[in-house]
């Protein structure tokens, strides 16, 4: 599946980052990156729908569970075209883009690691989490207990203040301010071309069940 190949066309991009060069190098792309991971996405189907029948593993260039390699530069400083990663999400059936619950791979020369969670709620949903974690910390300790073990750790943004209608001395005050709900495990590059990446990647992925489940209660889903 990936290789040494995927990482050095993901530097040769970062180098070219330009439509021409990417246009000139289309078939490169197809078979040393976007080849690999739809025969990654279709391996770990099984595995997927073993941790959750909820969660998705789509393997098609558009729509799928491979995300695009263009990038948004709208609203950006930033207008080179296309992402230097791969980023790969098995995400809630019921989510409609990244923002929804999920779980994540990401592949870059600048660090790689698996994700779980969501990142980026919007108002409605974070308040449905922090209204969780308010009613029911022990649940949600659970699952940190859970990640620690296994090497994820939680991160993403914050705010710098109590969010509205939590008190400065809540005892899960640190986790209320939260804006991201994310557990986040580097992983080395040369684990992502193991011949076993797949099935090491599965058994990552179980110690991440506790928080997804939080999270899809919290949010009224089923996992």
């Amino acid at each position: 599946m990936f290789s040494q190949e995927s990482f050095s066309f993901l530097s040769l991009l970062a180098s070219n980052n330009e439509r021409e060069w990417f246009k000139s190098h289309q078939a490169r792309y197809e078979d040393e990156v976007r080849t690999p991971a739809l025969k990654f996405i279709e391996a770990m189907q099984p595995h997927i729908v073993s941790l959750s029948p909820r969660l998705t593993a789509v393997p098609k260039k558009v729509g799928g569970s491979l995300m695009r390699p263009q990038r948004d530069a709208r609203f950006s400083k930033d207008k080179t075209p296309y992402k230097t990663n791969v980023g790969i999400q098995f995400r809630h059936f019921q989510g409609k883009d990244v923002h929804a619950p999920g779980l994540y791979l990401h592949i870059a020369n600048e660090g790689c690691f698996l994700g779980a969670g969501i990142w980026h709620p919007d108002s409605k949903a974070l308040n449905k989490i922090r209204t969780c974690l308010d009613e029911n910390p022990n649940a949600y300790k659970k699952a940190l207990a859970q990640l620690r073990a296994g090497g994820f750790e939680m991160e993403g943004d914050s705010l710098v203040r109590p969010p509205r209608g939590y008190d400065k001395a809540h005892p899960m005050l640190e986790e209320l301010k939260r804006k991201d709900f994310i557990a986040i495990k580097n992983i080395d590059a040369k684990q992502i071309y193991d011949k076993d990446f797949v099935n090491w990647c599965a058994n990552e992925f179980k110690q991440t069940q506790k928080l997804m489940g939080y999270l899809c209660f919290a949010l009224d889903l089923d996992y």
